[in-house]
């Protein structure tokens, strides 16, 4: 499959998302995972709380690069969401 256009003309046309658009791209990322919850059942899971798990694994660390942000939430399975669920009850919950 051709195409007419050159790489250089490609890299033209191509627009790289910063600030805010950036945020929001990330945001809607995560409530389509969101979304993939509730077909699985899952139908109390929000946007907020995708990006809550994904955020916890850089946790000390350096910023990540936004690749594996977007490989984390796309790669983010039911169990592993309703383990940092669960573990985030767990440690809000009083122990009396």
């Amino acid at each position: 499959m051709a195409t007419d256009q050159t790489p250089e003309r490609q890299k033209s046309t191509e627009k790289e998302l910063v600030g805010e658009e950036l945020t929001e791209a990330v945001i809607e990322l995560c409530r389509r995972k969101a979304d993939e919850f509730h077909f699985l059942g899952y139908e109390y899971t929000t946007w907020e709380d995708v990006w809550k798990c994904v955020n916890s694994k850089y946790a000390g660390r350096q910023d990540p690069p936004l690749h594996r942000i977007v490989n984390d939430i796309l790669t983010l399975r039911a169990d592993g969401m309703m383990n940092y669920l669960t573990l985030a009850a767990l440690k809000e919950a009083p122990f009396s």
